[in-house]
């Protein structure tokens, strides 16, 4: 059996990341290339892509980036094209990129409803669709979805992201299905609040934190390279009896 460091490594293998312009889409982006991926960068920001590239290049893996708005279905599937023209093949497709409408029920639009649907569900499922043939030809993949604790458990004002996010749970699930007998493992973290710049922004203050934070078994919100950390097990050998798991990374929250 390889040493523990071959089992967690990504040495030689592409990785497709989404939202990877800020927060815990770019720390994911750093830390696989510091396991030693090469890495796809799609985002909106070209600016703050520019920057994610930068931290990849500096660890010695290469990074293409590929801006795109996932909110449009025909460029979540040219994204994806784009990225097999260039490299051939993805072996891991980090689907990350997630947005939150906030509302309540009975006054969330329409626009807001749909827009989080086509970001948080639809454009993962189209990127499976397009990047999966190819692991299962060469049968090794790894998909990791970036959820939320809110597709397991609920919160007021949010039923767009939380029906968004119960959604890719149950798409992990569904994928998994079809794609284990291939060797291509899906799996999905659910996370508490993490402390990215716009989470200290809206939940630093301890009106609206500290509440959150005192229900909480372990009394703290998440860091990006704790998801970044457990995205990096789901991807590596290490992780390849782990199919169609929910993984919650919140402290605590949901078990009391």
């Amino acid at each position: 059996m390889a040493d523990w460091t071959e089992r967690f490594s990504l040495a030689g293998r592409k990785a497709f990341v989404t939202g990877a312009s800020k927060g815990i889409g770019a720390e994911i982006a750093r830390v696989f290339a510091d396991a030693g991926a090469d890495i796809v960068a799609t985002g909106r920001n070209e600016a703050e892509l520019a920057e994610t590239a930068a931290a990849v290049e500096a660890l010695g893996r290469k990074c293409l980036v590929l801006p795109a708005d996932l909110a449009d279905p025909a460029a979540t599937r040219a994204v994806g094209e784009a990225a097999l023209a260039a490299w051939g093949t993805i072996d891991i497709l980090v689907n990350n990129a997630g947005i939150a409408r906030l509302a309540p029920a009975l006054e969330i639009t329409l626009d807001a409803w749909n827009e989080t649907m086509a970001v948080n569900l639809t454009a993962p499922f189209l990127l499976s669709q397009v990047l999966a043939p190819k692991m299962v030809e060469q049968r090794w993949g790894k998909i990791v979805m970036i959820s939320s604790q809110s597709g397991v458990i609920t919160f007021p004002e949010h039923a767009a992201y939380c029906a968004s996010n119960g959604g890719l749970n149950m798409l992990t699930k569904a994928l998994m299905c079809e794609f284990a007998p291939h060797n291509v493992q899906v799996n999905a973290i659910c996370p508490t609040v993490v402390m990215t710049e716009m989470g200290k922004a809206v939940w630093g203050p301890e009106e609206k934190g500290g509440p959150m934070r005192r229900a909480t078994p372990l009394r703290r919100f998440g860091e990006p390279v704790e998801i970044a950390d457990a995205a990096l097990y789901l991807a590596s050998p290490a992780a390849e009896l782990v199919n169609g798991e929910i993984l919650m990374l919140e402290g605590g929250y949901a078990s009391v």
